[in-house]
């Protein structure tokens, strides 16, 4: 399968670059009062719903797990590379982390208040996409909240673009078309955040947080 091969490449990529990614990424909230604040907002939206429960999905070496955990959210990660895993369970052994797929996570109907999927959609082919889209609404409770982070195309013609990532394979979207794909899956856009590429940034384009709402109650 497509989503068998995507994701073995992608394990198998960051496997390999688990420890330079770690101490490349491990003080990026620091330097980002932006994310810190949109992070902020999540986890005020989580709670506001009652329901203090999120997974981080592709949480990597832990860093945005444990700022969740901070922020008062009971919180677990998951990532598909073991050797992430292990060095999130090295780094923050008092929280929860397991190896697992976006596509089919272990995670049952209706119990999280809030998804986490900050630049982990990156490396899903189109195609499978919607899989991918149908577990985050599977797992939330209604009136749970999903903020996914990914790297914008360059415009409404082109919906999805590949990249050249450092990493593993990925792609590129067009906000509106995934916003609108998020809708067709029953979560609602409730905000948008959009950050332009600065002359420091090796890539120039934007990247994107889209903070998306489960309904408090699904239609008949």
């Amino acid at each position: 399968m497509v989503e068998d091969d995507a994701l073995n490449v992608t394990r198998e990529a960051y496997d390999a670059a688990a420890s330079t990614y770690a101490e490349l990424f491990r003080d990026t909230l620091r330097d980002s009062p932006l994310d810190r604040a949109v992070l902020g907002v999540f986890a005020e939206s989580v709670r506001t719903n009652g329901n203090g429960q999120v997974a981080d999905l592709g949480c990597g070496p832990g860093h945005i797990t444990a700022y969740l955990d901070e922020l008062g959210l009971a919180v677990c990660g998951v990532d598909a590379s073991p050797s992430m895993i292990e060095l999130a369970r090295q780094a923050y052994p008092g929280l929860r982390f397991d190896v697992g797929s976006m596509a089919a996570l272990n995670i049952a109907d209706g119990v999280l208040g809030g998804v986490l999927s900050r630049w982990s959609i990156i490396h899903t082919p189109p195609q499978e996409l919607p899989l991918v889209l149908a577990e985050f609404h599977r797992v939330l409770a209604p009136g749970g909240h999903l903020l996914v982070g990914f790297s914008a195309s360059d415009g409404p013609s082109r919906p999805t673009q590949i990249f050249d990532h450092a990493v593993a394979p990925a792609y590129r979207w067009a906000p509106d078309h995934l916003a609108a794909m998020l809708r067709a899956f029953g979560l609602a856009e409730v905000a948008r955040v959009v950050r332009e590429p600065q002359p420091t940034d090796r890539r120039q384009f934007q990247e994107v947080q889209l903070l998306a709402r489960k309904a408090a109650r699904e239609a008949s």
